[in-house]
């Protein structure tokens, strides 16, 4: 992958030399210091070698310097390089101030959408695709934030490891996906001189009319179409939250899904939102729950198999261009207010002080550069936009254990020809480490570190499966489905509570300067809930399988675990 120091140059040379900000105790130093904003401020630093810092908010992208994001289709060449960056602005940015006393914006249910409101939309998106192509309001550099932000187009420079700027797999891919529609929203707004306009959203997770492709993107007569998408999807087609298990997708796996990525199974932050990404410090990447779950599960949903690697939808640098892909993002950040509102477990948002720190840049309906902080986007409210009120169904839809503890045992000891079950996994080729899932599942015992736990160790710490140093192949898309105390899984969902969630991704390449394309990170998965219910929260060691689920794809993990996580 390389860079290119003028982003008004439409076709960037490979072979360029990388810019002076590479060296970050070089000319640009103060400026990438500035970026750390809070206690980590220049002034703080300015005697300070930043290879040493241990941890800061991540640095701010570097607007100058937006790299090529090498995305090569593995299958056939669209666009061997995409160049997604945003256009020159003639001002530094500005901090911007969420404005007061402006209209609420209620952001409805695509599938309750009136006529009226339908034709707003669709003139809005007229506009912005009617926009000249190097206007930052246009529709094409809308779809390019996620390119540039999501697909490697922004370097963490100057430290031990170089790295991309992760909004994936980490724990800003809640807040920036939300800065990201509350600009695109009031764009479309202004376009139509309307700042009641608000986003629709795809409402996936309510069987009611939500659980299809929205009627609304349908039309190919309409802007709000997109060509490259399934064409086997119509808006009678039931979505897949579990997309990629061979299993025929029905409404109860579905609110199963949501059930374990919402509820049961992320009751702490960290499983939420995923694992922290900070400055000058190799990240433990771990994307949250819904990010792994039903999120990438829609988007591989939507994706077009007749295009190399399931462009539109299917692939990040890509899944901008379906304007279908703001309404799924809109019903992604509803998830986090719902999360907020469920009374069991601690679920609050982090307090540490470089995930509110950390920033982004946007061009707003003015066209003007802002920097926005994590900080500010904690409460649609204050925000100016809500979501229209539908059920829930999945809040109340607990899945069930498919079958009796005893019917488990007989199973098991019968599996391995009577002996002892911790003596056969402990004996047995899975159980060792690294593992490679490729065609058959693995099944082994993880030890718990303590048993016997009260009401309030259980209020106090959740009990986390870790399934630790997932490496893989960035192209490629991977999935993997874990299940808990049953080896037997065949005929197990996600509507029974054995089925503890998934691992998904789609494709990307995230490159570093050594071409190399391989993605490590790992998956954390609540388990006190599940454990309660299968009668096995006393037991000394749980039953883990895991489930591959992508063809031809080597996924290696180098360790498995049990620990007890508490909030920050």
């Amino acid at each position: 992958m390389s860079c290119n120091s003028n982003q008004n140059t439409p076709t960037p040379n490979p072979e360029e030399e990388k810019p002076s900000s590479y060296n970050i105790l070089g000319k640009h130093r103060r400026d990438i210091l500035l970026g750390i904003g809070g206690l980590y401020g220049a002034s703080a630093l300015s005697n300070t070698n930043p290879l040493a810092m241990a941890a800061a908010p991540i640095l701010e992208p570097d607007l100058e310097h937006c790299c090529i994001t090498d995305d090569v289709p593995p299958k056939g060449v669209i666009e061997a390089q995409v160049y997604c960056c945003p256009p020159k602005s003639s001002s530094p940015p500005i901090d911007f101030k969420l404005p007061k006393g402006t209209p609420l914006r209620v952001r409805p249910p695509a599938q309750f959408v009136t006529d009226e409101y339908l034709e707003k939309y669709k003139l809005a998106l007229k506009r912005m695709r009617e926009l000249p192509s190097d206007d930052p309001r246009s529709f094409k550099q809308q779809a390019d934030i996620h390119c540039a932000y999501c697909d490697g187009g922004y370097k963490q420079l100057g430290f031990p490891v170089e790295l991309d700027f992760k909004v994936h797999f980490s724990w800003i891919f809640f807040p920036f996906h939300r800065w990201y529609l509350y600009f695109y929203e009031r764009i479309l707004g202004s376009l139509i001189d309307d700042p009641t306009f608000a986003l629709p959203y795809w409402n996936w997770d309510n069987p009611d009319g939500g659980m299809v492709l929205p009627s609304i993107f349908a039309d190919e007569d309409s802007p709000l179409y997109d060509p490259r998408r399934n064409p086997d999807i119509t808006p009678t087609t039931l979505v897949d939250l579990n997309y990629g298990s061979g299993k025929e997708p029905s409404v109860e796996q579905n609110l199963g899904v949501m059930y374990t990525s919402v509820v049961s199974g992320a009751k702490r932050a960290s499983l939420f939102h995923g694992k922290p990404f900070l400055a000058g410090k190799q990240p433990e990447l771990g994307g949250g729950t819904v990010e792994l779950g039903p999120h990438t599960a829609v988007h591989r949903w939507t994706g077009d198999p007749r295009q190399p690697n399931k462009e539109d939808m299917g692939r990040f640098y890509s899944a901008g261009r379906d304007p279908a892909f703001y309404s799924h993002h809109a019903n992604v950040d509803r998830m986090w207010n719902i999360w907020k509102t469920i009374p069991s477990g601690k679920r609050r948002d982090f307090k540490n002080r470089d995930w509110l720190e950390t920033s982004f840049f946007f061009y707003d309906e003015n066209k003007t550069l802002v920097r926005v902080k994590v900080k500010d986007s904690l409460d649609t409210n204050k925000m100016g936009y809500v979501y229209q009120d539908v059920a829930i169904p999945w809040l109340e839809k607990k899945p069930k254990p498919k079958r009796t503890r005893k019917a488990k045992k007989v199973a098991f000891a019968q599996q391995f020809g009577g002996i002892g079950a911790a003596m056969a996994a402990e004996t047995g080729p899975s159980s060792k480490f690294p593992l490679t899932l490729l065609d058959s599942k693995v099944t082994l015992l993880v030890k718990r570190p303590k048993q016997l736990r009260s009401k309030r160790d259980k209020e106090e710490e959740e009990e986390v499966l870790v399934i630790d140093g997932i490496e893989f192949d960035g192209d490629d898309d991977v999935k993997f489905d874990v299940y808990i105390t049953d080896e037997d899984v065949e005929d197990i969902g996600p509507e029974s509570t054995e089925f503890a969630g998934s691992f998904s991704t789609l494709g990307h390449s995230h490159s570093n300067m050594n071409m190399d394309k391989k993605i490590k990170t790992s998956l954390t998965l609540g388990i006190t809930d599940l454990l309660e219910d299968l009668d096995a929260e006393n037991d000394d060691s749980v039953l883990v399988t895991l489930v591959p689920r992508s063809e031809n794809v080597t996924i290696t993990i180098q360790n498995i675990k049990i620990e007890f996580e508490k909030d920050e």
